[in-house]
């Protein structure tokens, strides 16, 4: 079985960070494993309290995951400081890790700053140079960018700036236009491909980064190529929206097993 390993939070509420992650890689038929950040409280309507662990304690996770069972791949999720986000650079180089997707969870859907600037300064020196492909969404593209992103061109100018910036592949995520939901591939030295998504009425979207970038882990883990594996995460992704899973007062989790036909 192929392993992948997610560098991440917890959400004690269950539809994002580690957890959307470990139910979305199992889904995806490999083994999870996890590395966590830090802690929280959260719901489908706030979070109420967030607890780092240390870089120390990250550290040793990391060194127990990869001189045991290597990861085949690995994402990163929300990493809130400097120094937890230098660690992880140190422990990637320092293992070789291969078949990184880095999920820069930098701004909310409303448009809110979710990391320090120091921190978002740290990631783009020393995590996106390692990632196989990073996953920004539009507010986030837009401060990569340093541009704003109202239209396809603009995704498509946006998307060759921060991949020749950060020399890394990049799919820019279009979930924030109001149109559709197409997402745009760019690697280098090739002809960047769009991925035309149905925008499923569904409001229930909770985790849905973390869930998209964690499928294509797992299909980068099986050995298949950037494109194949953007295109089958996205079909996973589109099916657990549709399930239209309906849980919490607030935006609520997606069903990440809603493929799993067997007894058990």
């Amino acid at each position: 079985m192929k392993t992948a390993l997610t560098i991440a939070g917890s959400d004690s509420g269950g539809g994002a960070g580690i957890q959307a992650d470990i139910k979305t890689m199992m889904a995806n038929g490999v083994y999870a494993m996890s590395a966590i950040t830090a802690l929280t409280a959260q719901n489908t309507t706030k979070v109420a309290d967030i607890m780092e662990v240390t870089p120390q304690f990250l550290a040793e996770q990391l060194d127990c995951i990869f001189t045991d069972i290597r990861p085949d791949a690995v994402k990163t999720g929300m990493v809130a400081s400097a120094d937890l986000i230098r660690t992880i650079a140190g422990k990637l180089m320092e293992y070789q890790a291969e078949n990184i997707v880095v999920d820069p969870v930098m701004v909310s859907t409303s448009g809110a700053r979710l990391i320090s600037e120091e921190a978002i300064e740290t990631l783009k020196e020393k995590l996106f140079p390692l990632a196989t492909v990073i996953t920004p969404n539009i507010p986030e593209g837009e401060v990569l960018a340093d541009m704003e992103i109202e239209t396809v061109q603009d995704m498509e100018k946006a998307a060759e700036v921060i991949g020749t910036r950060y020399g890394c592949s990049v799919l820019l995520k279009g979930g924030h236009q109001k149109n559709d939901a197409s997402d745009l591939l760019w690697q280098k030295d090739k002809k960047p491909v769009w991925f035309h998504g149905v925008r499923i009425d569904n409001p229930n979207t909770h985790g849905t980064g973390c869930t998209l970038s964690s499928a294509i882990a797992s299909n980068l883990a099986k050995g298949r190529d950037l494109e194949t594996s953007v295109e089958a995460a996205k079909r996973y992704i589109s099916g657990a929206l549709a399930a239209m899973l309906d849980l919490g007062s607030g935006s609520g989790p997606m069903n990440h097993g809603f493929a799993i036909k067997e007894e058990w």
